[in-house]
């Protein structure tokens, strides 16, 4: 592939990266005037821990990040991860230690209430330590840039001074999308009183915008106080914009809970003098039941579930695709991710350009920094053996298989069948057997085989007794079709022949190719199987 071949192929390539970034690319097709990077942000608010929708955002960024870098032939960019820590504690997090220190400073600033981990200076410092360690653990290429650092040490005070002297026309855009009773109290800054240091929701009046003086009431004295340095914040949705005007923020996206707020915050950014940012709104993860996944409900996946039972690189995969569509995202999902991805994968190396680009393993390749002008390392790479098979390997070896088990019976299948060999495969037995002991062996159920089925299996289980223990996969999955395709045995169709294998011999009611599992578990094995089912 040639960088001309790459340059027209990514030009009209569908693939939702290449969409985004040609919204960047009209504003500037050559990057920025003199050489200055194409920002993109990602936010995060640190009253918790970061989570798979932190993962979710910074990978899509970062893939439409490199898609605009492939469109204009190199243009410098950055990527900053911004932390919210200057905004109030609303609520004690139920998963976090001292409880009753974080009662008590309800309402002050993340950056300004202890570390109830005893760790760091305070308990966004601790927090905002764990995002950086959670994205430097997936390579991601980010500066880190803090709320809390930016007001206190008055790198926002211009953008403030720009709050205060545009604050009509702030209060005409909010006002009207306000409930009556809101109305009464919103300011679009929240002082920080002197008196508690808590982040006040007050009516404000501007005394002096250059000076950044205003007026309010604190707990029953009003006062006039100055609101640089870290002396206040601003309100949700004007933050927002005034970070998009003071950091020159390109590009941003964010969940369809948030379509208002673009709206109102990019009206925001032009009466503060900017613009809002290019951005995609994506849609939402629903749980297994198609509801809405809630913090406070628990009913959503983490990324340390997901990691546990699937691998990193299948999860990248499941949320490159279609983001505007909405996706459940539990455990059940894992298993056909981790399968499909090596799916693509597989394929990438033989592709066409124009397919390459469609084909979500060569975005997810070249997350981290690749040239982009070849193919980027690992593409046409084949998993030995599907995570299905895997699964289904392990379900007949019981919630007690071991690691070391399972590689034993990869030696039937797998050439140079050594961990070391496989690193790949070999964190797949592993997440395969945590899956197994968590999900597959507590509701694992054979059924009993119906009598023509019964039939069927003690004809498998003689041609299988005089075929070699070398036979192929192909050859094994010949037996098992033509036994299925025999109308003495009463299948209408192939598939019920299929099902009575899994239901009997696997307690699934999906399953892999026969041919491949009999030659991964072993002729001999199988027919002990069969003689189970049969007894």
């Amino acid at each position: 592939m040639t960088d001309t071949d790459l340059l027209a192929a990514a030009q009209v390539s569908k693939a939702w990266p290449f969409d985004e970034a040609r919204k960047l690319l009209k504003r500037y097709p050559e990057g920025k005037p003199a050489g200055a990077p194409v920002v993109f942000e990602t936010g995060y608010g640190p009253s918790g821990l970061p989570h798979i929708g932190t993962f979710q955002e910074v990978l899509r960024t970062t893939l439409v990040r490199r898609a605009y870098e492939t469109l204009s032939d190199g243009a410098a960019t950055r990527l900053v991860a911004f932390s919210d820590d200057m905004d109030g504690l609303r609520k004690v997090p139920d998963n976090m230690p001292n409880q009753g220190l974080l009662t008590a400073y309800l309402g002050h600033p993340l950056s300004r209430i202890p570390d109830p981990f005893n760790k760091y200076e305070s308990f966004a410092h601790h927090n905002n330590a764990m995002l950086r360690e959670f994205l430097d653990r997936f390579g991601f290429d980010y500066e880190f840039v803090s709320a809390s650092d930016r007001y206190n040490s008055g790198m926002f005070d211009d953008a403030l001074k720009g709050v205060l002297r545009n604050w009509q026309a702030i209060m005409d855009i909010m006002l009207p999308t306000l409930r009556e009773e809101r109305r009464q109290t919103y300011s679009p800054v929240l002082p920080i009183s002197p008196k508690t240091h808590q982040v006040l929701q007050v009516p404000v009046e501007v005394v002096d915008a250059e000076a950044g003086i205003v007026r309010f009431d604190d707990h029953g004295e009003t006062i006039e106080h100055c609101i640089l340095g870290g002396q206040a914040k601003l309100q949700w949705k004007v933050d927002w914009a005034m970070r998009w005007v003071a950091l020159g923020v390109d590009y941003e996206m964010c969940g369809k809970d948030l379509t208002d707020s673009v709206r109102e915050s990019g009206k925001i950014a032009r009466a503060l003098g900017g613009r809002a940012p290019e951005g995609m709104i994506y849609e939402l993860f629903l749980d297994e039941n198609g509801e809405k996944i809630s913090k406070s409900k628990g009913n959503g996946l983490t990324i340390e579930q997901w990691l546990t039972y699937g691998s990193e690189e299948s999860l990248g995969f499941y949320l490159f695709r279609e983001p505007k569509s909405a996706k459940s995202l539990h455990v059940g999902v894992i298993p056909r991710a981790v399968d499909e991805y090596w799916q693509f994968r597989e394929k990438l190396a033989a592709q066409p350009v124009e397919q390459q680009l469609g084909n979500p393993v060569w975005h997810l390749l070249g997350a981290n920094g690749i040239e982009g002008q070849s193919l980027p390392a690992g593409a046409g790479e084949k998993l030995p053996v599907t995570y299905g098979l895997l699964l289904n390997l392990v379900g007949v070896l019981g919630a007690n298989a071991t690691r070391e088990q399972v590689w034993s019976y990869l030696a039937n299948y797998v050439d140079n069948a050594d961990p070391a060999a496989h690193p790949a495969l070999d964190t797949l037995v592993t997440c395969a057997l945590a899956y197994n002991r968590d999900f597959i062996a507590p509701s694992l159920q054979r059924r009993k085989p119906e009598p023509n089925e019964a039939t069927a299996l003690a004809a498998l289980d003689e041609e299988l007794a005089a075929t070699s223990d070398d036979a192929t996969a192909e050859d094994l999955q010949n037996i098992v079709y033509e036994i299925g395709k025999d109308p003495h045995y009463g299948f209408e169709q192939l598939r019920d022949w299929f099902k009575c294998l899994y239901e009997t011999l696997l307690g699934s009611s999906q399953g892999p190719r026969m041919g491949s599992f009999i030659a991964l578990y072993g002729i001999a094995n199988t027919r002990k199987l069969i003689a189970e089912a049969l007894a």
